[in-house]
Order: C-alpha cells, then sequence, then structure tokens
C-alpha cells in the first residue's frame, strides 16, 4: 500500500467530481416526478470522478510529496 493513503491531488479531484455526480443523481431522484435523464447525467459525472483520477494518476499526481 503507499505511504500516501489517497491523500493526493489525483484522490481528491475523484472524490470531488463523484461528489458532485451523486449530488446531481440524488437531484434527479428526489424530482418529482423523477428525472431520468438528471440522474443518468449524475451517473456519468461519478465515471468521470474515475476516468479524472486515472489520468491524473498518469500524470503524477498520485504520489507522495506532490
Amino acid at each position: 500500500m503507499a505511504d500516501n493513503h489517497g491523500n493526493t491531488p489525483a484522490a481528491w479531484s475523484a472524490v470531488l467530481v463523484a461528489l458532485l455526480g451523486f449530488v446531481v443523481g440524488a437531484i434527479g431522484m428526489s424530482l418529482h416526478p423523477l428525472n431520468w435523464t438528471l440522474f443518468w447525467v449524475g451517473t456519468a459525472v461519478v465515471i468521470a470522478g474515475g476516468v479524472v483520477f486515472l489520468v491524473m494518476a498518469k500524470m503524477g499526481f498520485h504520489e507522495a510529496g506532490h
């Protein structure tokens, strides 16, 4: 396991993007009638959070000391 325990710019960015996606999806689920488009947009944003992490990790932002 890495010494940084996820405390890197890549990890924080991915978490923030995913959190935004969960909020958007939750808003879509909370509306009456249910807004499936907004829900799926939120789902896509959550997946984009994973992509953000992978890209930033490849750029070296998932290393201790950054």
